[in-house]
């Protein structure tokens, strides 16, 4: 399979709300290793709150591209920011998720980040996502909209639009930002508040009616089910730091009881 074609059958399947992701906020090339190996169809990278810095998005990516597995990347950038966005996209990722959208206007401006002129503000560039200049012509004519563009729904506001920024064209999904959102509802981590659960199910049924994918991160195995019961089409599911800070706590627990136990 071609890298193109490849491209386009993950696009197919996540606009299809058929795509498992994993969360990364360890800059390094092994992470998105072992996320191919486990069989993830993407990696979320985030550099809204982590220390992961431009280069590292690069090095990760090439591990994904050469990971036995295919494995796509979507990266999420601190801001609406179209400096930020365009020097992300220029790596040649395969999407971005982008956070606090609050109304059709940001939903706007990020798609228009996205997108090269006459349709957006991208800065034409010959980088990796054009293959170093290889199909520099045909990524800027056409390419380049294979890219899938997330809109993170995080406050009150962006619930209220979410009709609205689900039907901005060029906005692919929407994901709720279960932390943020909760705690702009004045219900900060209390996940069975019926103010939070109404709002999602706000959120979920505008992605329905636009006919887009909705989907949300949750931390733990044991809550996928009920975030998959619950309607979303796509999952982030688990978070690297929290997956070898509770495994381990698990292996220390049995250690402890079988110490125990020989006592």
């Amino acid at each position: 399979m071609t890298e193109q074609s490849s491209d386009r059958d993950f696009r197919t399947r996540f606009k299809n709300g058929d795509a498992l992701g994993t969360w990364i906020s360890i800059g390094h090339p092994m992470i998105a290793e072992a996320a191919a190996r486990a069989g993830f169809d993407f990696v979320l990278v985030d550099t809204e709150h982590s220390e992961i810095s431009l280069e590292t998005v690069a090095e990760l990516t090439r591990a994904a591209a050469a990971s036995p597995d295919d494995l796509a990347v979507i990266v999420r950038p601190a801001w609406n920011d179209p400096v930020r966005i365009k020097r992300i996209l220029d790596i040649g990722v395969d999407g971005i998720m982008v956070p606090m959208i609050d109304t059709p206007d940001a939903a706007e401006e990020l798609v228009r980040a996205t997108r090269y002129p006459p349709d957006g503000d991208r800065g034409v560039a010959s980088g990796r996502a054009a293959g170093y200049g290889q199909n520099f012509v045909e990524y800027v004519k056409s390419e380049h909209r294979s890219l899938i563009t997330i809109a993170q729904i995080e406050t009150p506001t962006g619930v209220d639009n979410a009709r609205e920024i689900a039907d901005t064209d060029g906005i692919d999904a929407l994901f709720v930002g279960p932390a943020d959102l909760s705690a702009s509802l004045g219900v900060f981590a209390e996940w069975d508040a019926p103010e939070l659960n109404d709002a999602i199910d706000s959120v979920l049924t505008d992605g329905a009616t636009a006919g887009i994918p909705v989907g949300t991160l949750t931390v733990r195995e044991a809550d996928v089910a009920d975030r998959v019961e619950q309607g979303f089409d796509f999952l982030i599911a688990g978070k690297d730091m929290t997956t070898l800070i509770e495994q381990g706590e698990r292996i220390r627990d049995t250690y402890e009881q079988s110490d125990a136990g020989r006592s």
